[in-house]
Order: structure tokens, then C-alpha cells, then sequence
């Protein structure tokens, strides 16, 4: 049975490491964090609704056009807040889905996360969560920016029970400011909304002058027969829900978040080691795996 269920996982993280044109190398692509989810994002690709490309027509999605037919009013209330400091990066390790993005400039303020619902949003951009709240497809959403000079390196999300909607803001609309899906590159202008897969792996970088705010949603991926819907949003409520983080101090924060703040700090003593040692650091993380491994298989 052991045996089994490291078979399950083992082709269903290749068939994830093969579907884009765009691959990491295999080693990478094994120790990915999306291997953990892997068979259940097997599900979510066999019973999608939507066509398995890197892009998805947001045609297709029409209850989310009352966003773009307000992105105006969306737009006034985020350079409210980016003007008062409020679009930031996490203040401590207590966003664990982003953590590595704060380190190249990216920033963000969360508006909802899967039923996490925060005060300060309401507080500060009620029109926008009042929109956002018509909307049940829409699992989580935030402002986020990308300053210039600010990238986002190669990287895939792990859970496919969604698709990422952006939704231009204010953006330099240039080409320099793009983002890359399965190597298919796209810019952002203002009033525009794109739509895409983002267990693909993807990059984005802004090389202009000009900062990039866009409204960043989860929306829920379309899928056939109401067992599969029932998985995707059980799973959102227990698992998804537990990485909620906050805006400001005093907001609660999920359970996934709670763990990865104690966390790091091994993984602080693990760089320490790195940087003190490569050679060392990385026999001592291989000989971690291989046990791991080997508590798996044995």
C-alpha cells in the first residue's frame, strides 16, 4: 500500500513537471512543493472545465465582468491605500505563500482569503470588497504591486484548485512590465483583465520607471461534477484558509502561517550554515531528504 501511494505521487508530479512547455529540471521539479499536492491536482486537471493553456479567455468567466466595469472605483481605493503605505510586504515570516517574493520588491494587501476575512480591508477599500463579496467564485483576492526594478523569479503555485485573475490598475503599460506563463508573455494596461493557469510556471518582472498595482484574484477553476467542486472547496476551507495572513497587527493569522513563522527559524540556521559552508549545507540537507525518503519507502 506504502508502495502505492509513492507510485501516485511519483506520476502524478511528472505528469505536472510535463504539462507546460516551460520545465524545471527534474530535480527541482520532485522537490517542488506542488509534489505534495500532486494527486490532488491531478483531479482538478482531469475534471477542468476550462481548456489545459497557459491563458484562459476571461470570456469565459462572465460573472467576473462587474470588476472590470468598476475598475475605476477599484483603482481609487488601492492609490488611496498605496499612497498611505498600506500595499506592503508581510511584516515577519507570517506569509508563507509569498515569503520569497518580498525579498525582490513585490508587495501586497489582502482584501479576502478564502473566507479569512479582514478588517482592515473593509475598512479601508469597502467599495472594492463590497464588490469582491457579489462574486463567490472569487476565493481570495489583494492589491499588489510591483515596483521598478521589482521580478518575481520562475515559479509555479502549488495547489491547481484555481485560476489567477489580474485586473490592470495602474501600470506603466509597457512591455517592459510583464509576466511570463509557460513562456507566453503578457503586459499589463490599465482597465485590462488576463487570466491564467498558475501551476504553470511563470515569472514577471517590471524593468520601467513606473510602479505596477493590479487587483489579484483566486478565482475558483470550473469543474465537472459537484464531488470534485465539494473536494476543491473543502480543501480551500481547511487547507487554503489555514495560510490566511494579515494586514495589520492584531489580524489574525492562519494555522499554516503560525507554523511557518517557528519554522524558519531553522531555516535561518540552515542559511547560516550555507553561507558559512555550501559543502556542508548540502550534505546535510541531501542526507534530510534521503531519510525522509527512506522513512516513505522502507
Amino acid at each position: 500500500m506504502r508502495h502505492l501511494v509513492v507510485l501516485i505521487f511519483v506520476v502524478t508530479a511528472l505528469y505536472a513537471h510535463l504539462r507546460g512547455k516551460v520545465r524545471f529540471g527534474i530535480v527541482r521539479a520532485l522537490t517542488d512543493f506542488q509534489v505534495l499536492l500532486a494527486p490532488v491536482n491531478a483531479l482538478m486537471y482531469l475534471f477542468s472545465r476550462t481548456p489545459a493553456t497557459a491563458y484562459i479567455d476571461t470570456k469565459e468567466f462572465k460573472d467576473l465582468a462587474p470588476l472590470q466595469e468598476h475598475w475605476q472605483i477599484i483603482r481609487d481605493e488601492a492609490m488611496r491605500l498605496n499612497e498611505d503605505g498600506g500595499i506592503r510586504a508581510a511584516t515577519g515570516y507570517n506569509d508563507v505563500g509569498f515569503n520569497s517574493f518580498f525579498r525582490t520588491g513585490w508587495k501586497r494587501f489582502y482584501l479576502k482569503w478564502y473566507g479569512h476575512d479582514l478588517a482592515s480591508a473593509a475598512q479601508k477599500c469597502p467599495r472594492t470588497v463590497e464588490l469582491l463579496n457579489q462574486i463567490p467564485s472569487i476565493k481570495a483576492a489583494m492589491f499588489a504591486s510591483l515596483p521598478p526594478g521589482a521580478r518575481l523569479v520562475r515559479h509555479r503555485d502549488p495547489y491547481a484548485g484555481s485560476l489567477r485573475y489580474h485586473l490592470g490598475l495602474v501600470t506603466p503599460n509597457a512591455p517592459g512590465c510583464y509576466i511570463e506563463v509557460d513562456g507566453q508573455r503578457y503586459h499589463w494596461k490599465d482597465g485590462e483583465a488576463v487570466m491564467f493557469d498558475e501551476t504553470f510556471i511563470h515569472h514577471a518582472e517590471n524593468t520601467t520607471d513606473s510602479q505596477r498595482v493590479i487587483l489579484f484574484c483566486d478565482v475558483e477553476r470550473p469543474l465537472r461534477f459537484a464531488p470534485m467542486r465539494w473536494l476543491n472547496r473543502g480543501f480551500g476551507r481547511l487547507v487554503m484558509a489555514a495560510a490566511g495572513s494579515q494586514n495589520e497587527e492584531g489580524e489574525p493569522i492562519g494555522a499554516i502561517n503560525k507554523f511557518f513563522a517557528q519554522a524558519y527559524k531553522i531555516r535561518l540556521v540552515g542559511k547560516r550554515l550555507k553561507a558559512a559552508s555550501r559543502p556542508l549545507y548540502n550534505v546535510v540537507k541531501w542526507v534530510l531528504i534521503g531519510g525522509a525518503i527512506w522513512l516513505i519507502v522502507r
